[in-house]
Parts: C-alpha cells; sequence; structure tokens
C-alpha cells in the first residue's frame, strides 16, 4: 500500500473548514475492541482500523457493520481493518510499521492502566474486567505512536479510551488522558503560549512578537508525560502545567505518576517535570490506577493537586507557597469517577467537586468550619462525563446536564444549576472572563459543537442568569478549543488542527460584540 504523504498546510486548513479531522488510526487487540472506537469518530474523519490479531468471525461482522454506520454518518473509511498477526515483543515493531505506513494524524487506543474491579488479598494483586492484552496493545500503540513523531517531528496525537466509558456520550466521556480547555496562556508581555500534548510528550508554540510571528511547533524535552494535560493559572497568572507519566520498571511492570511543570516566561522552556506521585505510591499495581489529577490554588498561593485513588475516592496533596509540599492525605467518603474538578472560591479556599462512581451525581468537599475537609454529596445536579469544569465565578463549576445534554453553571448555595442556552456542543466548555463588552465586563464561554466546530458565548460577568448568546466560528477543533486574554484586553480563541497546526482567531477591536477575525492557520 502506498504510504501516505505528510499534508502540508493548505490539507490542513481543508480539514478545519469541514473537511475532517484527519486521519485516526484505531488500535486495538481484536475486532471487537474496535467497534466502540469507531463509533466515537466524528464526521469527516478518515478511519483505518489496526488489529493486532484476526478475531473471531463475528467479531469482524461486528466491527465490518460499525465501519459501515460511520461510512453512513460521514467518515471516510479506509477498508476493513488491517490484522498484524503480531504477538509480545513483534507487535512493538510490526504496529510502528503499519504506522510509518498509515502516517496518521491521530492514533485512538485502549486504556493502559484501566481501573480495578476489585483486588485479590491472598496475592496483593488488583482485578479487571477486561484482558491483559487491552493494556498491552495500548502501552504498545503509545510507545510506536511516541516513535513515529520521534521520527517525522509531526505532532501525533492520542485518544487513550477509558475502559467501561459509555462511546454514546461522546470523545470526552471516554478519554482516559484528558485535556482541559485553558491550554492557551497569555504572558507578562503580551503573548500568547499554546500548550499540546502529544505521543511524545508535550508540544509548545508561542508568539514571537504580540499579536503574531508564532514559533514552532517544538517538543518540550524531560521525560514525557501521557498525552493529556491540565493547565492552571497560578495566582500571578503564569501557566502551571499537570499530567500522568509512565515509566517502565525494570520488573515488567509501571510507575504512573503525578508530574508538574511550570512557564514562568513565554518563549523560554518550562521547568523540568516534577514529580508529585501518588496516592498509592507505595505499591506500583495499585499507583498505576492513579486518576487524571485536578489543582488550584487558595488565595495565599497554595498550590491543591487532587486525584481519584485505588479505593475510588479521593486524595490531594498541598504545596505551600513557600515550597513544601505534604505527604498525599486520603478523604474517604463518596466513591468517585476518574473525573475531578478544583476551584478557588471567593473566601479564599479551595474546592473540589467529583463525578459519582456508584450513581449519577457529583460530590463537593469543601473546607469545614473546623478547618476539616466536610462532603456534600446532595448537589442538585448530575453531570454528563467529561464535562465539568471551573466556571468564571469563584467556586462554581460548568457541566453538561447527565439527561439533557444542556450546557449549565452551579455555585454553592444555589438552589439548582443555572442553563446557559446551549445543548447541541460536546464536551466541557471554557470560562475567560473580564472581557469588556459595551464598556462591561463580561465573561465569554467556549466549547465545540456536535460536528467539531466552535462556538463562543457570553454574559455579563457574574450574572449567567442574565442568558447567554451564542454564536458560531469558522473552526472545527481537534479536542477542546481554547481562548485566552491578553493584558491588553485582546480576546484569542485557538484550536488544534491536524498536522500539528493551529488555528487562531482574534476578537477584532470595537466597541461592542464578538466579531473574530478570520481563523489563520499557524
Amino acid at each position: 500500500m502506498t504510504r501516505r504523504s505528510v499534508r502540508g498546510a493548505g490539507a490542513a486548513v481543508a480539514d478545519s473548514a469541514g473537511e475532517g479531522p484527519g486521519l485516526v488510526a484505531v488500535v486495538v487487540p481484536e475486532p471487537r475492541d474496535a467497534v466502540p472506537l469507531v463509533a466515537l469518530q466524528p464526521a469527516g474523519a478518515e478511519v483505518a482500523v489496526v488489529c493486532l490479531e484476526a478475531g473471531a468471525k463475528a467479531d469482524r461482522a461486528a466491527l465490518d457493520g460499525a465501519l459501515a454506520t460511520a461510512a453512513d454518518r460521514g467518515c471516510r473509511v479506509a477498508g476493513g481493518a488491517r490484522v498484524l498477526g503480531a504477538h509480545a515483543a513483534e507487535a512493538a515493531a510490526a504496529l510502528l510499521e503499519e504506522l510509518r505506513d498509515l502516517d496518521p494524524d491521530r492514533v485512538h487506543t485502549l486504556d493502559p492502566d484501566p481501573v480495578h474491579t476489585g483486588y485479590d488479598q491472598a496475592s496483593g494483586t488488583p482485578t479487571y474486567d477486561v484482558p491483559p492484552a487491552h493494556a498491552e496493545t495500548a502501552a504498545q500503540a503509545l510507545a510506536a505512536a511516541r516513535a513515529l513523531q520521534r521520527e517525522t517531528g509531526r505532532p501525533v496525537f492520542v485518544d487513550c479510551h477509558r475502559a467501561g466509558s459509555d462511546p454514546r456520550f461522546g470523545a470526552a466521556a471516554c478519554r482516559r488522558y484528558p485535556v482541559s480547555g485553558s491550554w492557551l496562556s497569555a504572558g507578562f508581555d503580551g503573548r500568547l503560549t499554546a500548550f499540546l500534548p502529544t505521543a511524545a510528550g508535550l508540544v509548545r508554540r508561542f508568539q514571537r512578537v504580540p499579536g503574531g510571528g508564532w514559533s514552532g511547533p517544538e517538543l518540550v524535552e524531560g521525560g514525557g508525560p501521557a498525552p493529556g494535560l491540565l493547565v492552571v493559572p497560578d495566582p500571578a497568572g503564569l501557566p502551571q502545567l499537570f499530567a500522568l507519566r509512565r515509566t517502565a520498571r525494570g520488573d515488567g511492570g509501571v510507575d504512573v505518576e503525578i508530574v508538574h511543570a511550570a512557564q514562568y516566561r513565554t518563549g523560554e522552556p518550562p521547568t523540568p517535570w516534577q514529580s508529585l506521585g501518588g496516592p498509592n505510591a507505595g505499591d506500583w499495581r495499585r499507583g498505576r490506577g492513579v486518576g487524571f489529577p485536578a489543582a488550584a490554588f487558595d488565595g495565599a498561593g497554595n498550590l491543591f493537586v487532587f486525584a481519584r485513588n485505588f479505593g475510588h475516592s479521593i486524595s490531594y496533596l498541598c504545596r505551600a507557597a513557600d515550597g513544601r509540599v505534604t505527604p498525599w492525605r486520603h478523604l474517604g467518603g463518596t466513591r468517585v469517577a476518574d473525573e475531578l474538578t478544583a476551584v478557588s472560591t471567593s473566601y479564599g479556599g479551595v474546592e473540589v467537586y467529583g463525578r459519582m462512581r456508584d450513581r449519577a451525581g457529583v460530590v463537593r468537599w469543601y473546607p469545614g468550619p473546623d478547618g476539616q475537609w466536610a462532603e456534600d454529596p446532595t448537589l442538585p445536579f448530575a453531570a454528563r462525563p467529561g464535562t465539568l469544569a471551573p466556571a468564571a465565578e469563584p467556586g462554581a463549576v460548568l457541566f453538561r446536564d447527565l439527561r439533557t445534554n444542556e450546557a449549565r453553571v452551579w455555585r454553592p448555595g444555589a438552589p439548582g444549576p443555572l442553563p446557559l442556552g446551549e445543548a447541541d456542543g460536546t464536551g466541557p466548555l471554557t470560562a475567560v472572563p473580564g472581557v469588556e463588552l459595551d464598556g462591561w465586563p463580561y465573561t465569554v464561554l467556549l466549547r465545540s459543537g456536535p460536528d467539531g466546530r466552535c462556538a463562543v458565548g457570553a454574559h455579563p460577568e457574574g450574572r449567567p442568569d442574565a442568558g447567554v448568546w451564542w454564536r458560531d466560528l469558522p473552526a472545527a477543533s481537534y479536542g477542546p478549543p481554547a481562548a485566552a486574554l491578553s493584558r491588553r484586553g485582546l480576546l484569542t480563541v485557538a484550536a488544534a488542527v491536524p498536522g500539528g497546526g493551529l488555528l487562531v482567531a482574534e476578537r477584532r477591536p470595537g466597541p461592542a460584540g464578538l466579531d473574530f477575525t478570520a481563523p489563520q492557520l499557524i
């Protein structure tokens, strides 16, 4: 088969205008494992399935049916499944060769560290409801995608499908390694930096001058994390970066740890990744199941980092403003899914929200009057998986209603959530406060639509009850779009597109409205 050529900027612009998010290589052990992953691919995507084994006849038929359905909704299907027929050590080399031939923009695979469903006390070994081949194939797919990116220099994005997730809720609900909508950051000098997690680690692009002249993409060296990213501004507005990192052990196991880095000056490399360990770091078998981190700063500049632990509850550590770091501490209480959101509050504290694991609902943890953490599992809403995010209002959260998909916001003490006038989008919303419209401060909201296209909305700052008006932008996004407000008041929206490029649109100067320039490919 002829190897696909690396596409140039013109093709990327065509993709962003609606021809689809590039080629997606779905890498799985057997055909049946590809069915839910194929169901997640949006219209316009080119889909190629790579299986390590041929699987049963009925499973191959099920995959053929899923590919036919994908074609009916507008995907471009690159033939039937490619079967490698490789085992163990041979699989990694065969998979890399197949990815070289396909030259994908994105690799979609399974969870290399699935959440356990039981624990064998006698052997001290977690048990899972998915076969070991799932994790093994996912790890091999990550390694092959990493090697391909380092060979070509072109970013390869990876989605790992969280075991047990429901594809009916969309791709954001299924990602083991999510990406926050805060990956675009504004520096003190007005220049922007974009941080994008890829197979080979964090890729960065930044403006050489305020308003234009972008660099990169460049790979941030040093202990590349898994392909997910949380970006949290510190009290000075500087981007703090959080991710998970997988490191192979000599005994055949793998250590999974939370890592942190920071960028203090635009254009200069971020600090090296620093390990924060994890709630169960003393036992690699338990520690590899750590959830993706959430983080926030309190009013005194102390950093709180939260993660789901092996027992399916929440653990946290605190790095004080003077640099001292506490051990990981368990909150206990309600069991949570791998989806936490931390927020800074108006009273100067930090709170954390988690989607419940065993029933529909969200639990909130907050500092109680005695200084101890208190739990509130009675919040008046249930969030769709993959949609919890910090709101612009202190202590509040954005989410999509589990039943209706409607975008909503809730703040502590409110009798119920407020609707935000949008139910067609997908994934989490991003909020940017302090945007001046008509001489008044507004909060701008950003989301992806059902076809991947971005949309922006706005409401008076602190008054989501006043109503939100939405308008579409002529740009589709690879994952959540991002927005940043510079210190000069310039609002910029960015979307990642196939080939490692970015589409960037700036709000036009003017007295009112949300009028943006045409998206520019960089």
